[in-house]
């Protein structure tokens, strides 16, 4: 009985400490963080996400979610995706502001526009409320209805925030005025999406009512910038090595633009180590097999993965490797090596891997 009484103690206990955890308004930057050297903040703001990659992909939309028929996302909303797009990659930070009291979405978006255009950039698109597609009463979180603004730019699997943090309720509670915009800064070779809006919380016994009625301005920025190039090629005598042990091996030396197909220039390394050892071993015939990660829907990526082997293979023929000895294969992310739930495991995951046929 004594056991079972401390048992429940310790679980209430729990279970106040989870409670505790609330949103606040913010009075100081979150520890660590700092703004984009090419955007100021809205005067009297506050970080209360950051978050940086020195190389990432970022899908900016440049018209309004439109509803992919018979298509649901990982959290089973209808999925919308935007007709217009642009996908970028490079250096990239996210900033997650609370924004001062009294302070609407519109003027905060209006003021964040005329620092782009002040600075020589173009806006893109812009929207508001339902004109930017999807529902526009979301925040990044929730199943099961129609899929969001906010969860296409960043979905809910992503957020890190402490649960009731103030950066989590920021990003992932009920909103209201809703307002985007996409633009892009020539001049320093970058590009922005800014959306705006007001947080709607107003239970007061919740974990985000003490942000409620304020605006957020959550902001993306991608910089071009070369890929640091960091993996050591792999020579044909360890791909020989590795399919002699296992009958396979990994490639993570063959690139292509995100969503496509085309076989990169900074892949012909590793492509002359594969011809080299198929040149080697006459006899060799290889399944030339395509992964993705989970980003997009299963069929999309399926067809995406075959498209990449397919292209692996035409190089190779290129370089004189007989086409009958070759085969390829995609898989769509259904062979993960890791998590799809980080951009290090989703890059872990993206990869062309040569199985002995």
């Amino acid at each position: 009985m004594l056991k079972l009484l401390l048992a429940l103690l310790m679980l209430i206990g729990g279970a106040n400490a989870l409670a505790m955890t609330k949103a606040t308004w913010p009075t100081a930057d979150l520890k660590g963080a700092k703004d984009s050297a090419l955007l100021k903040r809205y005067e009297g703001a506050y970080i209360v996400v950051t978050e940086q990659k020195a190389f990432a992909e970022f899908v900016l939309p440049v018209s309004a979610l439109v509803e992919v028929p018979d298509k649901r996302d990982r959290m089973n909303n209808r999925l919308h995706e935007p007709k217009e797009r642009k996908a970028l990659e490079g250096a990239y930070t996210r900033l997650v502001y609370v924004v001062p009291n009294g302070r609407s979405p519109l003027e905060v978006s209006r003021n964040y526009r005329d620092e782009i255009q002040g600075k020589g950039g173009q806006v893109l698109f812009e929207c508001k409320d339902a004109d930017c597609g999807g529902d526009p009463k979301r925040g990044s979180s929730g199943g099961g209805g129609e899929m969001s603004m906010a969860m296409y730019l960043y979905p809910e699997s992503r957020v890190t925030a402490e649960y009731g943090s103030t950066g989590y309720c920021a990003m992932t509670a009920y909103i209201s005025d809703q307002r985007y915009l996409a633009a892009q800064m020539p001049n320093a070779g970058a590009h922005v999406s800014v959306l705006t809006y007001t947080v709607v919380a107003p239970d007061r016994n919740g974990i985000c009512n003490g942000i409620n009625e304020r605006t957020v301005a959550v902001v993306d920025i991608v910089e071009a910038k070369a890929r640091e190039q960091k993996m050591v090629t792999v020579q044909a005598s360890e791909m020989a090595s590795a399919i002699a042990g296992t009958g396979r091996i990994a490639l993570y030396g063959i690139f292509f633009d995100f969503n496509k197909a085309d076989v990169k220039p900074e892949s012909d390394a590793t492509l002359e180590q594969i011809s080299k050892l198929l040149k080697d071993n006459k006899a060799l015939k290889l399944i030339v097999v395509g992964h993705t990660d989970n980003v997009g829907g299963f069929s999309s990526n399926m067809d995406l993965s075959q498209r990449r082997a397919a292209a692996v293979v035409a190089s190779l023929v290129q370089r004189g490797i007989g086409k009958e000895r070759l085969a390829p294969h995609g898989v769509s992310f259904a062979s993960p090596v890791a998590t799809n739930k980080t951009d290090e495991g989703r890059a872990k995951n993206r990869r062309v891997e040569l199985v002995e046929n």
